[in-house]
């Protein structure tokens, strides 16, 4: 559907949180209260089926190798191969020691003891969510990882995302999901043990769970329905900007694909394009969704693009790559028509778990830093000490605390004879 430019910053893209917050209050209170026995309930009742264990046993997470096509097994292999690298090359060593003279003063960084991994399984099954939290988690030092997805219709868990998880490096993973999984992570059950932080993406229902135990939990970012927004020009390939618009409206029938093109004829052509993929592959996609816009050129497709702040960024046009430096905002930037969005989702190395309507503008995708935390220190010498004591002293009381001023007053007078 062709649109005025402008028309595309008054699209709605927030969704009302608090009516969905409301609907997962009781569940989540529940869990609290009544542990395990509230997930089988709620298992029953939302998935439909009695869970065969919450915890996945050892050997089921052992037999899903032999379900598992070998070929699946080593393009999963190929992606941990790349997240890793990825993942490791940018943790670099953070840890500073920097030598003032008088003072030094530090910086350490240390893994957070445990993290939850939501690992989507109704309508959306994404195994490849636990190749994007739990390698960084693992880099990062994390002592214990939790997975927690819904069980199939024979209440196990899928053997393909029980392989991801173990490439991944998870060991903990529970057949339980919704906003009663997210529940469980945040306060523990019997057969649940708490953790210190939730990540992973997930239905409105487990969002708005999230956002419910935030309060006591932290989590790694609000999500909404995926999107996608490409930059292209006339010498884009039509056909390609299409395929990757319609891919990402395949996730949810609330995904968004936006295209800002220079060329009438490319807007033209890529509506065409995205009509014929769908009715030749019959998905069941919602091109309502799909916006193209004529915009006057890239310089003004990119100062919508960051008011947008996409999930995913898409530039295909002459010198795109001289552009980068010009976005501010975007979950994951994909540049020439090489980079299909769907390479970031799997297997380049870059992480598929990122900000989405507009959170972009604040947040960044998961990383091995979401997964931990940095101490400060200092060392000062009684140089360093007497240089900015009386700052201190005067700051001190000028803030009522005259005890603060105190100890360094203290510290300051005449030294102890012994």
């Amino acid at each position: 559907m062709i649109v005025p430019a402008e028309e595309l910053l008054r699209i709605e893209r927030k969704i009302n949180w608090d009516e969905y917050i409301e609907k997962v209050k009781p569940i989540v209170e529940r869990v609290r209260q009544e542990g395990d026995k509230a997930l089988i309930e709620f298992t029953k009742q939302f998935d439909g089926v009695e869970p065969k264990y919450l915890r996945v046993p050892k050997d089921e997470i052992d037999r899903a190798y032999d379900v598992v096509d070998d070929e699946i097994i080593d393009a999963l292999e190929l992606a941990k191969e790349n997240i890793e690298r990825f993942h490791s090359i940018t943790a670099v060593e953070r840890d500073m020691k920097i030598d003032f003279g008088d003072c030094i003063l530090g910086k350490k960084y240390t893994p957070l003891d445990s993290v939850g991994i939501y690992i989507p399984g109704g309508r959306a099954s994404y195994p490849s969510t636990a190749l994007m939290a739990g390698i960084p988690a693992n880099i990062a030092g994390v002592e214990r990882i939790v997975a927690c997805t819904p069980p199939d219709k024979d209440g196990r868990i899928r053997p393909l995302t029980l392989v991801a998880c173990d490439i991944a490096g998870i060991k903990e993973i529970y057949a339980v999901g919704g906003a009663q999984a997210i529940a469980a992570m945040a306060y523990g059950t019997e057969t649940i043990r708490r953790v210190d932080k939730i990540v992973g993406p997930g239905n409105v229902y487990v969002t708005a769970a999230k956002l419910l135990v935030q309060k006591d939990v932290p989590i790694d970012m609000p999500a909404g329905p995926s999107e996608i927004l490409v930059i292209a020009d006339e010498t884009a390939n039509t056909e390609f900007v299409a395929l990757d618009c319609v891919a990402q409206l395949e996730h949810d029938p609330m995904a968004l694909a936006i295209v800002l093109t220079t060329s009438r004829y490319l807007a033209e052509k890529v509506d065409e394009f995205a009509k014929s993929i769908v009715a030749e592959h019959s998905a069941e996609i919602n091109l309502n969704n799909l916006k193209i816009a004529v915009v006057r050129d890239i310089d003004e497709a990119i100062r919508l693009a960051n008011k947008i702040a996409p999930e995913h960024l898409s530039m295909m046009f002459e010198r795109a790559e001289d552009y980068l430096d010009k976005i501010k905002h975007a979950g994951s930037v994909f540049i020439g028509e090489f980079s299909p969005v769907a390479c970031g989702d799997y297997a380049s190395g870059t992480n598929h778990i990122l900000p989405t309507s507009g959170y972009a503008k604040v947040f960044s995708g998961i990383s091995v830093e979401t997964f931990m935390k940095h101490v400060t220190y200092q060392i000062l010498s009684e140089e360093a000490l007497r240089r900015i004591g009386n700052a201190v002293i005067k700051l001190a009381r000028a803030e009522g605390l005259p005890l603060h001023a105190l100890s360094v007053e203290k510290r300051l007078g005449p030294r102890s004879s012994s």
